[in-house]
């Protein structure tokens, strides 16, 4: 059998879990769906609770702070592309059993930490060291937001003519989680500066800033929808928000925002910037009239906006246009980011 890494592909969902979810019930307003990041549930009052839940890092490469920084942000991306940010929290935590009392106090010390600086109150979960866990997933994680119905966002919401902007730029955490995964490596082929700019990057993984930025408060309807760029990178976020609301898109290749660090960083690993895991960057739509202004909001906040397409009709499908020729977007299932990661342990690469 054919081993498989990272996340499920579309297919995958479609064949084994799509109208297998439980018992329906009318109140789930939006459930499992490709390309969205979280599940809302209504509520009495016209109210609304939104849920994501995500792996757990334990990275022994990267650190106990970075892993737990890890832990709590890329779950609190999803909530973020509500336009609100997260507010109560449940921890799985299945740890190694050589897993000492001090690491865990360090790592656990750094879960309350970045969630209380996020606002999320801890309210439970599960945790226990279990014989042979070797695994870089220490378990997983849920986060909830509460709001009224009509104000949470999800990528089911982007509409024709939108605009398509993208925040800070490409293969943020890929570049960042390289960098700090292989030093030597990376200092000698990138260069020692491009190295420290990416370790640097790694704190920039957070879109909390950016989505409350760009939402601008509960009653903003300027911006349509919000998307996490995960997996597949800003190209596949782009797509997936394209057919989670069902419409078609236009992207710009040379628009997309790549930095030096990233671009030079991913060349070592023979990586495309715009394909590759993208944690950092939000992908935004907007009413076009307004994108200006908000890009300029996002941009006083020290947060880097960029416009790089437009929302279709579905019918015109997803397009990326290329020294002036437009071709169909491929949307590749497997982030290319785990080949090169694993490549480059197995080779040694230190």
């Amino acid at each position: 059998m054919k081993k498989q890494t990272g996340k499920i592909a579309h297919s995958f969902f479609e064949r084994f879990l799509q109208n297998k979810c439980g018992k329906k019930r009318q109140e789930v307003s939006v459930g499992p769906e490709f390309g969205v990041d979280v599940s809302v549930i209504d509520l009495l009052n016209g109210q609304a609770m939104a849920m994501a839940s995500d792996p757990l890092s334990l990275i022994p490469t990267l650190g106990l702070r970075e892993s737990a920084y890890l832990s709590v942000h890329l779950v609190a991306n999803d909530i973020a592309t509500t336009g609100f940010p997260p507010m109560y929290g449940q921890f799985v935590l299945n740890l190694p059993s050589q897993f000492s009392q001090k690491d865990f106090q360090t790592y656990w010390d750094y879960i309350h930490q970045f969630c209380s600086e996020s606002g999320i109150a801890i309210t439970g979960g599960h945790t226990g060291f279990i014989e042979g866990q070797n695994s870089t997933i220490a378990g997983g994680g849920t986060l909830i937001t509460l709001s009224e119905q009509n104000q949470l966002l999800t990528s089911k919401l982007a509409e024709p003519s939108d605009a398509i902007l993208v925040t800070k730029g490409c293969a943020i955490s890929s570049v960042a989680i390289l960098a700090k995964s292989f030093p030597k490596t990376v200092k000698n082929k990138a260069g020692t500066e491009h190295y420290h700019n990416a370790c640097e990057s790694f704190y920039d993984i957070s879109v909390l800033k950016d989505a409350l930025t760009a939402k601008d408060g509960e009653k903003q309807n300027e911006v349509t929808a919000m998307h996490d760029v995960t997996e597949g990178g800003v190209l596949g976020a782009i797509y997936e928000m394209a057919i989670a609301s069902d419409n078609g898109a236009i992207i710009y290749n040379d628009k997309l925002p790549i930095g030096e660090t990233q671009s030079r960083i991913c060349e070592v690993f023979s990586l495309s910037p715009p394909l590759c895991i993208g944690a950092g960057s939000m992908g935004i739509t907007c009413k076009k009239e307004v994108a200006p202004k908000i890009i300029t909001r996002l941009e006083e906040n020290n947060i880097p906006c960029t416009e790089v397409g437009e929302i279709t009709e579905k019918s015109n499908g997803i397009k990326l246009i290329e020294k002036g020729r437009a071709s169909d977007l491929t949307y590749y299932e497997k982030d290319p980011y785990w080949e090169a990661f694993f490549k480059a342990l197995k080779s040694g690469w230190k």
